[in-house]
């Protein structure tokens, strides 16, 4: 079974190609126009052993903002597309990752039901020319969009950067876990209700 997503989207804001493959071999080609972003986005390929290709063009002259925002919603969107009805999976995601002095920890629930709690108090407003609002922006569009219940913890850190890239790594491999095929599922929805 193939679990492997093409989105785009054009808007007067952003055009952006996304493509994703859950069961890849974390090879990232990235080119957003936000560095740091590509730089987040290539972890999470990493990390996650996806496979993701994104060509995104936006309006970075006036900021990063909508760029940032709209892969996030064609992230959530492929990743919904491509594990289906979600049958057999393990659902449910846990991942703890240091980065030097920062702890994070990223929680997920493939429910069907989005919402995004988020705990981290980023000491720079800004890590290069990024601005670190983003972050939220971009997690609540993957959230809502991938339709997942996530959770997002800082447990401590004090480097801005530290904090940013051990949340992107958790998230990946919290993600890994959670779209993991458990072969003792035999295919079953992972839910008492019958369906997610």
């Amino acid at each position: 079974m193939e679990r492997f997503a093409r989105i785009e989207r054009n808007t007067n804001e952003t055009q952006i190609k996304l493509s994703l493959d859950v069961d890849g071999q974390g090879r990232a080609e990235l080119e957003t126009g936000v560095p740091f972003l590509n730089h987040m986005l290539d972890l999470f390929a990493k990390h996650g052993q996806f496979n993701l290709t994104i060509d995104a063009k936006g309006d970075i002259e006036i900021d990063d903002h909508h760029t940032t925002e709209d892969i996030g919603i064609c992230l959530g969107q492929a990743l919904r597309e491509a594990l289906g009805d979600k049958r057999g999976i393990k659902r449910y995601g846990n991942a703890f990752v240091p980065m030097d002095e920062t702890l994070a920890q990223v929680v997920i629930d493939l429910s069907n039901r989005p919402h995004l709690e988020i705990r981290a108090d980023f000491p720079s407003q800004k890590v290069g020319n990024f601005d670190t609002e983003l972050v939220h922006e971009f997690l609540w569009k993957l959230a809502l969009e991938a339709r997942m219940n996530l959770h997002v913890i800082v447990h401590y850190g004090k480097n801005t950067h530290h904090m940013i890239e051990a949340i992107f790594k958790a998230l990946a491999r919290a993600l890994d876990e959670a779209t993991t095929i458990d072969p003792r599922m035999k295919g079953v929805l992972p839910s008492t209700k019958g369906m997610l």
